[in-house]
Order: C-alpha cells, then structure tokens, then sequence
C-alpha cells in the first residue's frame, strides 16, 4: 500500500453517466488490483479498479451514483487527489493459455487493463462485455483493437440480447480459464455455469486494507476480506 497525492490529466464523459479520470505519478500497479481516491470534503475513499496503467499513469473509470462521484466529474487537468495505490491482490495471470474475460457494466474497465496485460505477452484474449444499453456501452473500440470482443445489451440494442452468462450458455468459447468483474448477480450465475476462473468482486470499503473488515464476505474457507484477501477470488471458493 502506498500514500500518494496523484495528479490529474484528464477527466472526460463517456456516456451519460460514466467517466474516465486519468491520473499521473501512480506507483506501478497490476491487473486486478485496485486503489482508494479520496475526493476533497468527503471523508471515506472510494475504491477504484485499475482500468489501465502505463509509466506511472492511472486510469480509472468511474460512475456518477452519489454526491461523491459527483463531485469527482468536476476534478480537472492538474487538480490533485488522495490516494492509496497498490491495493488488493490481483489476477493470476499464469492460469490461461486460452484467457475469456468477462464484464459487466463497468467490470469491463479492470478486464480493459487485464486484456491489455494479455495483448502485451502476444495473447489475444476472448472478451465478453455486458451493458444494460448501447448507450452504456464503454471501451468497444479499445478492446475490439486487442481482443476477440462481443458486446451484450439488457435490451438488445446492441450485440446480443441478454447478459454475459446467458451469452456464454448459448454461444460456444474457446478458453481454458476465465476472469471475471461485475455485479455479484451475473458473477454468482457465472460461478453456478462455471467455476473454472477467478471473479473481481465489489464491496464498500471503509479503509481499503484490511482494518476495519467492513468489507468481509462469506467463502468455502471461511471468512475473508475483499480488500485484503481479494478482490479477486478463485470463482470455486467465494458462496455468492
């Protein structure tokens, strides 16, 4: 874990309620891990998965559900923020030859830095993507550059009409080993249809390290920490 004071580069819109917020002068962090921004006037972190990262340049994509993601969409070019970096434990990237990462919402944005990792050692990874709309739909054109992508919508209006797990039930895939990021509804489906990979679960977090075990969940093993133990977990241990 590191205190850092990060700066802003830039914090842009990318649909009607979803941003990208790039930081600078982040210690190095890995696919899957995650790190606490604190926004001025508000006394909590808030956890953010690495969305992608290169030469102390963080990207995280948030979403604006509150008065604190709210306020995050007015940071602009050079404004500082708080945070812990290099939190949590990542995903194990030496379990795939044949990599299906799969998001929903914006469980796509930490899969977007993991398909980067896989595109950088000369593996084109299976991406699917899930979204409530296509007017929710973030990163296609990023991943469709790096990965094998198929984008699902609710709705239908774009891709295939359903979600991510009822897409893998219909559609065959060719992976050995999946990762996995999203709401805890579509990663327990995904674990009762398959529990050969890891899942990113999410939690609120009070101090993202351990300490307060605020963050604590239910697995085969007992009870763990999704801060500290996770937040990534074999898909065969969590009881979702």
């Amino acid at each position: 874990m590191n205190k850092e004071i990060l700066t802003v580069i830039s914090n842009r819109p990318l649909t009607h309620d979803a941003y990208e917020l790039v930081l600078d002068g982040c210690s190095p962090v890995k696919p899957g891990s995650f790190v606490e921004l604190t926004v001025d006037g508000y006394f909590l972190g808030r956890p953010f998965g690495a969305g992608d990262y290169e030469d102390g340049k963080l990207t995280v994509f948030y979403r604006v559900v509150g008065e604190g993601t709210k306020a995050m969409t007015g940071l602009k070019a050079g404004d500082e923020i708080k945070a812990l970096t290099g939190l949590g434990n990542g995903f194990r990237t030496e379990r795939a030859k044949k990599p299906l990462l799969i998001g929903g919402g914006l469980g796509i944005a930490p899969l977007n830095y993991l398909a980067k990792y896989f595109a950088s050692a000369g593996i084109r990874p299976t991406v699917v993507a899930g979204y409530r709309s296509a007017r929710d739909v973030i990163l296609r054109e990023e991943l469709a550059k790096i990965a094998e992508l198929s984008i699902t919508t609710d709705d239908g209006t774009e891709g295939y009409c359903g979600n991510a797990v009822s897409y893998l039930k219909n559609n065959s895939a060719d992976y050995d080993y999946y990762y996995a990021c999203g709401p805890t509804v579509m990663l327990k489906y995904l674990t009762e249809f398959d529990v050969k990979g890891e899942v990113s679960l999410e939690a609120r977090m009070g101090c993202g390290f351990g300490a307060c075990m605020g963050c604590s969940i239910m697995t085969r093993s007992g009870s763990k920490r999704v801060c500290k133990e996770g937040p990534v977990f074999d898909a065969a241990e969590v009881i979702l």
